[in-house]
């Protein structure tokens, strides 16, 4: 039998030997290698890495970014150690698990466990000192469906928090001349317009929210018939209709981001077509005023060459430093913003709106709103008495008054927009309540309706006035054509008696 001390120096021997593979690189990698085989036979789960950078140039992973945000869902109700942090885009704090942090989920009726952890990192091409990684664990019996169905599930679902969680923002384009810092700039969108808040008619809203939501869940359909992933919305009607309104609602109906395009900035369709390769997805493109903002048919274009041409003859040194001068107006033609709305360039990315805006929709080229390209018209009318009641909640609180069928009536007579409305259902001081602003919209109502019968009635006195002009005229015409009949017929029966 062995002594104590010859246990002691032969476990010495054989600790001596296994630090002395372990610092060996190429023993310590067999024997991990070896140590894992062993572990794998009577170790029953199976493990999944998801590690925060990934690729050659070592970017932050999507599928890292995704699951953190379906993990920070459930978090603060499950993990026992939290953290706080500031996540960019993010409308507000985020509760997240801490390192070494452990919580257990379910899916299906099968458990699954998650941990978040982090090592000390060797690459120094990392942004961090430290790699960080969320690791799932689950029993190797349910292999299929985690890797077949829950991972997509957590993936989806992360991505869709994130959707909902982001800042929104406005976007304008920048000048060309300005483009080496960046194309468009933006702020924060915050616009509270909702649907609810809306004033429009009822049916209206609901067609418009359901054929939103149609096209939103519509990735598969439009991929199936061939067709880009995008929408055309065309809004017409007097201004103060309520039509930036309505793209303020869409919007945050969507979670999208508002893209609001000047075209008046655009030097060209070549810088055009740069703009909207530079859009993103979950967006809605907006060219507000699209009838006055340039030129762009071409019966247009000829009246201003031949308004120029006859400025030029009147006036040579007048065309010449004009020369210069055109230089800097934008060059955007109609065949242009047709192949920015509906070319081959508007399918670069999917998921987007195209909002045109007019006032009057007979000056738009029949080939710009044509089926295709503006596949929603959407008139924005004046204020019926639907929209009345919606303003009426928005801005007093109430639902009904007495006097709600006196405005009823009177918006059946006058032609009002909802702006106008909406000011005159402002408080202008404490002391005004809800009968006294319906009193003052009663007044104003009363003007209006007096202001258009005076309009109607001094129309009809100058038809009536042309009409008596253009009578006299082909009065006097015929008398004169009477008279000179007559003196021919004088002529030629003296010229016979001669």
């Amino acid at each position: 039998m062995r002594t104590a001390s010859e246990i002691w120096t032969h476990l010495s021997s054989v600790m001596a030997g296994l630090i002395f593979a372990w610092a060996t690189p190429q023993l310590r990698m067999h024997i991990e290698g070896y140590a894992h085989k062993a572990v794998g036979h009577v170790y029953p789960y199976i493990e999944v890495t998801f590690p925060e950078f990934a690729g050659e140039r070592l970017e932050r992973s999507e599928a890292y970014i995704a699951i953190q945000n379906y993990l920070n869902a459930s978090a603060s109700a499950r993990a026992k150690r939290l953290k706080v942090e500031s996540v960019k885009d993010s409308q507000s704090l985020v509760l997240s698990m801490d390192d070494d942090e452990e919580v257990v989920h379910e899916f299906e009726g099968v458990k699954l466990w998650w941990s978040s952890s982090q090592i000390i990192s060797r690459n120094s091409t990392l942004p961090l000192p430290y790699r960080r990684f969320y690791r799932l664990a689950f029993h190797w019996r349910h292999r299929q469906l985690i890797t077949g169905s829950y991972i997509k599930h957590a993936l989806a679902k992360g991505k869709a928090v994130a959707a909902n969680n982001r800042q929104r923002k406005l976007f304008t384009n920048n000048p060309s001349s300005n483009w080496d810092s960046s194309k468009w700039s933006h702020v924060a969108f915050e616009h509270p317009a909702t649907f609810d808040t809306l004033a429009m008619e009822p049916s209206k809203k609901t067609e418009i929210m359901n054929d939103l939501l149609k096209f939103k869940q519509g990735k598969e359909y439009y991929a199936r018939i061939g067709k880009a992933w995008k929408r055309g919305y065309l809004l017409y009607g007097p201004p103060g209709t309520g039509k930036s309104t309505l793209i303020a609602a869409m919007a945050n109906f969507l979670s999208y981001d508002v893209y609001d395009l000047e075209l008046t900035t655009v030097k060209d369709n070549t810088e055009l077509r740069k703009l909207l390769i530079e859009t993103t997805a979950k967006s809605i493109i907006v060219i507000e005023d699209i009838d006055c903002s340039l030129d762009l048919t071409g019966q247009r274009k000829m009246k201003k060459q031949e308004r120029d041409s006859d400025e030029g003859k009147a006036d040579p040194v007048k065309r010449m430093t004009k020369g210069g001068e055109e230089s800097k107006e934008s060059k955007v033609t109609l065949s242009g913003l047709l192949n920015f709305i509906d070319g081959l360039w508007s399918s670069c990315r999917g998921e987007r709106i195209i909002v045109l805006t007019a006032n009057f929709i007979e000056k738009l080229d029949p080939a710009l709103i044509r089926t295709g390209r503006m596949d929603k018209h959407i008139e924005m009318s004046y204020c019926c008495f639907e929209s009345f009641k919606v303003l009426t909640r928005n801005y007093l609180g109430i639902e009904s008054h007495p006097l709600f069928t006196t405005v009823r009536q009177l918006l059946e007579e006058t032609k009002m927009t909802p702006a106008d409305v909406a000011e005159n259902l402002i408080p202008k001081s404490d002391d005004e309540d809800e009968e006294a602003c319906l009193e003052g919209l009663i007044e104003t109502l009363k003007k209006v309706k007096e202001c258009a019968r005076k309009k109607l009635e001094e129309e009809e006195k100058a038809a009536a006035a042309a009409e008596a002009t253009a009578a006299r005229a082909m009065t006097e015409k015929a008398a004169a054509a009477a008279a000179w009949s007559l003196i021919v017929l004088t002529f030629d029966k003296l010229r016979n008696w001669g």
